[in-house]
């Protein structure tokens, strides 16, 4: 499908953002202010530097590549969810950043076909970085024309988290592997007084979960095409969302999950106040101790017929990459110095150690401090993977399928409602 960003789309996207181009008073804000000229200063992106997940690590190694860099100075510039828009404001200002550190989802996946990052693929290969790369990394972060978009780096596992304890208080005696057993866990879990399902239902967690449910009838393939193109009326697209509609009004999900958000998720989850999660990485390494004791991380359990023969996970190489700006091929010497570093064993191997971070890089670390997601990583052959539809939504589709989301944890809404509001998510698409 046909991405909405074309280069005029570019113009016009975001609030105001071709306004931003043209008025005087916005050029002290941040978004406009974040290149500099001096070819001795590199200025990085990120959503790392604050509260984010890997943020100390991140921060140290900025700290070590100055030290070994005494000559190069680093701004680093930091933002939230608001990245993408706050970088296209600067960018159409020509005043971005060398490098940018965010994941291939929505707006980002148009970037690169409308010249606001440049294909990194040269540069990958004239650095020699390409075999410190997994090779699912490198597809995943490649588009249709054969460009890189971005150097791989964090990924993620996203199993299912079972808190053993609050299951045996419930008299549940084995982590549920099909949706009949959920079901009856989700019973005597709620007689106890106790949230089965913890979801995110009115945001991206409960987008994913949903995504995931939906394709317990799906082969990958059949997933790409539903996701791609936002045609959900195939068979086994419908016997996943009848699946999805039978879990929650048996009440698997918690009450009033439609309204819940990731950080609500969590927080049910980590104080035992909900039995089992959707968790990627981030939130097991959150996990607190006390907890992961007594926590177990498997797959979601499947239907007859399904189309996998093991309970299910997500997994994905996309969740930060180091984009180069067309101001960063400027100054790109500075960048391999940068990019360079990060790859190292011994940076990547501290994200894992130190954060608990999944990585798209080949390494032998291990999250030891992170039980949860070390025991995710040797999920292997006991779980099936699913396809994280990411890269495959339209960007102009990717919000309005988190209100589908809400719209689908409803309870009492009937399968056809749900459909309906996954492919209206696709019109303006």
């Amino acid at each position: 499908m046909h991405s909405p960003l074309t280069r005029r789309g570019f113009l016009a996207a975001g609030s105001g953002l071709a306004a931003a181009t043209v008025l005087p008073g916005l050029s002290g804000c941040s978004a406009l202010t974040g290149a500099d000229s001096d070819p001795h200063t590199l200025v990085v992106h990120s959503q790392l530097g604050t509260t984010a997940p890997g943020s100390p690590t991140y921060l140290a190694a900025l700290d070590r590549f100055r030290a070994e860099n005494p000559g190069l100075k680093v701004k680093n510039l930091i933002n939230g969810d608001d990245l993408a828009q706050v970088y296209e404001t600067s960018r159409l200002a020509r005043k971005e950043p060398d490098v940018v550190m965010v994941n291939l989802y929505d707006k980002t996946l148009a970037w690169t076909d409308v010249g606001a990052t440049v294909d990194v693929k040269g540069y990958l290969d004239d650095w020699g970085l390409r075999e410190r790369v997994r090779p699912e990394a490198l597809g995943a972060w490649t588009d249709a024309k054969g460009r890189l978009r971005a150097f791989p780096y964090f990924a993620t596992n996203w199993p299912i988290a079972y808190n053993r304890a609050l299951l045996d208080r419930a008299g549940v005696d084995a982590i549920p592997t099909t949706g009949d057993e959920l079901i009856a866990a989700a019973r005597k879990l709620r007689a106890k007084g106790i949230a089965p399902v913890t979801v995110g239902g009115n945001d991206w967690t409960g987008q994913k979960l949903l995504a995931q449910i939906i394709q317990t009838f799906l082969t990958e393939d059949e997933a790409r095409h539903a996701y791609s193109t936002g045609d959900f009326g195939s068979r086994g697209a419908r016997e996943g969302i009848d699946y999805f509609v039978t879990l929650r009004d048996a009440g698997v999900f918690a009450d009033k999950a439609q309204g819940l958000t990731s950080d609500s998720m969590t927080t049910q989850f980590n104080t035992e106040a909900a039995a089992i999660e959707s968790a990627m990485s981030s939130a097991l390494a959150k996990v607190p101790a006390k907890v992961a004791e007594h926590t177990e991380v498997g797959g979601w359990p499947l239907a007859g017929g399904a189309a996998h023969d093991k309970p299910t996970i997500l997994r994905t190489y996309t969740l930060i990459g180091f984009w180069i700006s067309p101001n960063g091929t400027k100054k790109i010497d500075a960048v391999e110095k940068f990019v360079r570093f990060m790859y190292r064993p011994d940076t990547v191997s501290r994200f894992i150690e130190e954060s608990g971070r999944d990585m798209a890089l080949h390494s032998d670390a291990v999250s030891t401090r992170f039980p949860l997601v070390a025991a995710a990583q040797r999920l292997g052959s006991r779980v099936s993977q699913v396809l994280l539809p990411d890269v495959y939504v339209p960007p102009a589709a990717a919000q309005p399928l988190i209100t589908a989301t809400s719209t689908s944890f409803t309870r009492g809404t009937s399968a056809a409602k749900v459909r309906a509001a996954l492919e209206t998510a696709y019109r303006s698409a």
